[in-house]
């Protein structure tokens, strides 16, 4: 730091500490070479890959997964300085486990379609550039734009990315960053402010009987399901506990549940406060937790006004209350197909008013702890960032806006017009790893290294309990010597800029090395900075200091709406996640078009989802195609059909229909998003992404269903072969 004369105070600012502790600067030495037994697989800290590099042993390095924004801990085997495989860090928060994402991550390190340099539009298109031309047109466009007129648009960022990305905002007079995700939990989140006064609070599924959900697929795309996969598996251990799953579409978690009900989107809080008037009338539970006004609303909805609501019936009411009186304590639980309506943050305080009822919270609903580090927490996206961008753009607000992590091109509904709207702002720049819909927008891209090739810190969105930053360390060399870690384009833009501070570091590594060796010495353990540093790398995450939470109780009003019929669209389109393409990002990975959908097995396509009355009510069988049409244009989609979605509803996955975005993913499929109608949640202010009403109707074309075994055979054979159990006694005993 020779040169750069800072305060003690200055320094715990720059480095995301808030004033914790005391710290002090240490050499940038790499850490101390770590043996080897010959023959043996070991985890170990980052030093030089090659050093490692033992013919036909593999070596495992921690780092964290970025495929989603869960952040999972992950060890890489590298094996003659290859990254082969990932598997889950037992140390993080999702254990051994890793998900298919996570898996085809790899493969995204791997990808051919990456982008290996940087790119700057000339004549209409964008041409390969150098990095010193890159920095000059950066500097020439942005160097003359006035203060607060820039504006960062990124998915989920956390950890000392996080920490340089608002010390360069704030350089730049600019409080604007939108953090935006497609698939979120942001209404979930706003009532649990609300009601418990902790956003994120954590779900004990562990120590949960029973379960009730209203569409929280928390084994396929809920938050962080590597994580509630391995609570599922203490949940169904021992005294077995019982899973209801109430959503219109079966996702992974319903087709793990005991009870699986089909309701028509946007009318779960129905549902919940029929549960809730049958556990009042017929088990007596005590209401004294409820407020008069909510108690008289439950009164009126009895089994026959829910059922004409939601159509779900009075026996389903019975058996779920049974479930949860008979099965203490429960938990219950909002997602998706609940939350993202127009009366989506209502549904949401209805079914968390089953929580108050139950008595649910502070037993399966506890208080995170508070991490102290607050600087570098995650800043979790939403939906309504998006609409607040849109907005902002055509009110003319913004000169120059940076893109990193989002792909709102692909992700918007057609109704924002968001493409053209990017036509507004004069100079837009894209970091990214591939030319996805938004970065071919843009008129500067900066190539990004891939997760596993940089230095970084990542704070999991969700952390129920212990605190801790995720340590990501390179896990072989990089692809290309052109791409660059986020970390380090922020740090060159902030010395590009002159912001006092930065100038002494040489690149990212050194910062986060001074940064870690800046903790305060209850974090370090009595460790040295480069012993703390070559430990911390080794396992892969930092526990940070943290105080425990509370939670209060204050439930709001709930109001639900009656069931409007729709003459001109009488079905409900459920634009569905799944843990293939997830909001689409995955759809550039071969491996996980491959795949087959956990549900209807579909593969490499989009397909629609309709059950067999409303299939014969408008004439169609599998592999018809049908036009799917709302009041915003329409879509084209092969039929498949099963008893798993209610009889109004028609679903399309997510993540396909890709007009750019690399060989794999341009031109496959559809995508359900660009037809979504206008619509918000009233209160939250979210995109109400389930609420849109479309019609069906035939195209005459018909064609094979690209789905495993087609009708789960192969080559005229079951995939897998069944016998009875008294067959197979009789056998066993011949």
């Amino acid at each position: 730091m020779s040169g750069n004369d800072i305060n003690r105070r200055d320094f715990m600012k720059f480095m995301g500490l808030g004033g914790v502790g005391a710290a002090t600067l240490s050499g940038c030495d790499m850490p101390t070479t770590i043996t080897l037994e010959e023959g043996k697989e070991k985890v170990v800290a980052y030093l030089a890959p090659e050093e490692y590099a033992i013919p036909g042993i593999g070596v495992y390095f921690a780092s964290t997964c970025q495929q989603c924004p869960s952040g999972c801990g992950v060890h890489g085997r590298i094996r003659e300085g290859r990254l082969l495989k990932l598997e889950g860090n037992p140390k993080a928060l999702n254990g051994r486990g890793l998900c298919q994402m996570g898996q085809a991550s790899v493969q995204s390190h791997y990808n051919p379609d990456r982008i290996m340099q940087p790119m700057a539009r000339k004549g209409g298109s964008l041409q390969p550039v150098s990095w010193e031309e890159a920095w000059q047109i950066m500097g020439e466009k942005v160097s003359g734009v006035d203060q607060g007129r820039s504006a960062w648009f990124t998915g989920t960022v956390s950890g000392h990315q996080s920490k340089l990305l608002d010390a360069l905002n704030q350089a730049w007079g600019s409080k604007e960053h939108y953090v935006y995700e497609a698939v979120n939990n942001a209404v979930g989140e706003a009532v649990n402010e609300a009601v418990l006064g902790d956003a994120v609070p954590a779900y004990r599924l562990d120590k949960a009987k029973s379960i009730l959900s209203f569409g929280a697929d928390f084994l396929g795309t809920w938050m962080s399901p590597v994580h509630f996969s391995r609570e599922y598996v203490k949940f169904r251990t021992g005294d077995r506990g019982v899973l209801v799953q109430v959503e219109p579409k079966m996702s992974l978690t319903g087709a793990n549940a005991d009870l699986w009900v089909a309701a028509r989107p946007g009318t779960e809080g129905v549902v919940a406060l029929g549960v809730a008037n049958v556990l009042l009338t017929k088990h007596q539970v005590n209401g004294n937790s409820l407020t008069k006004a909510a108690l008289d609303l439950i009164a009126e909805y009895n089994a026959s006004k829910v059922t004409e609501i939601s159509g779900v019936g009075g026996d389903s009411l019975v058996r779920i209350a049974n479930y949860l009186k008979d099965n203490s304590p429960s938990l219950v639980l909002s997602g998706e197909s609940a939350n993202n309506h127009a009366n989506g943050y209502q549904n949401a305080m209805a079914i968390m008013m089953l929580n108050v009822l139950l008595g649910n919270v502070g037993k399966t609903i506890e208080a995170s702890n508070s991490m102290a580090f607050k600087d570098l927490k995650a800043k979790r996206g939403n939906s309504r960032a998006l609409l607040d961008f849109a907005k902002a753009i055509d009110a003319g607000k913004y000169d120059v806006v940076f893109f990193m992590g989002a792909n709102p091109v692909y992700t918007s509904p057609s109704h924002l017009g968001f493409a053209d709207k990017l036509a507004k702002v004069p100079f837009k720049v894209a970091l990214s790893m591939f030319l996805d819909e938004t970065t071919l927008a843009a008129d500067l891209v900066l190539p990004l290294s891939s997760p596993y090739e940089e230095w970084g810190t990542t704070v999991a969105p969700y952390q129920p309990k212990n605190a801790a930053l995720s340590m990501s360390q390179p896990l072989m060399n990089p692809l290309s010597p052109e791409t660059k870690s986020l970390g380090d384009i922020l740090l060159s833009m902030l010395k590009h800029h002159g912001v006092a501070g930065y100038a002494g570091y040489d690149d990212y590594y050194s910062y986060l090395r001074a940064a870690l060796a800046g903790m305060p010495a209850s974090v370090k353990a009595g460790k040295s900075g480069d012993e703390f540093w070559s430990a911390s790398v080794q396992r892969g995450l930092i526990n940070a200091p943290s105080s425990p939470g509370s939670l209060k109780i204050k439930l709001g009003d709930i109001k639900q709406p009656g069931y409007q019929a729709n003459s001109g669209f009488p079905m409900h389109l459920v634009p569905s996640t799944n843990q293939n393409m997830y909001d689409g990002r995955n759809a550039n990975l071969s491996w996980l078009n491959e795949a087959p959908d956990q549900v209807s097995k579909v593969f490499w396509d989009s397909w629609a989802e309709v059950h067999p009355k409303t299939a014969a009510k408008l004439g169609v069988k599998e592999g018809d195609f049908v036009k799917i049409e709302s009041d915003q244009g329409a879509i084209e989609t092969q039929i498949y059909i099963h008893k798993g979605v209610h009889v109004d509803v028609i679903a399309v996955p997510i993540g396909r229909g890709h007009e750019e975005y690399g060989r794999y993913a341009k031109g496959v499929g559809v995508n359900p998003l660009k037809i979504l109608s206008p619509a918000e949640d009233a209160e939250s202010g979210e995109l109400a992404s389930y609420a849109t009403r479309v019609k069906v109707t035939k195209t005459g074309h018909s064609a094979d269903l690209s789905r495993l075994g087609g009708s789960e055979r192969q080559v005229g054979r079951r995939l897998v072969s069944t016998v009875a159990a008294s067959v197979f006694r009789r056998v066993e005993g011949a």
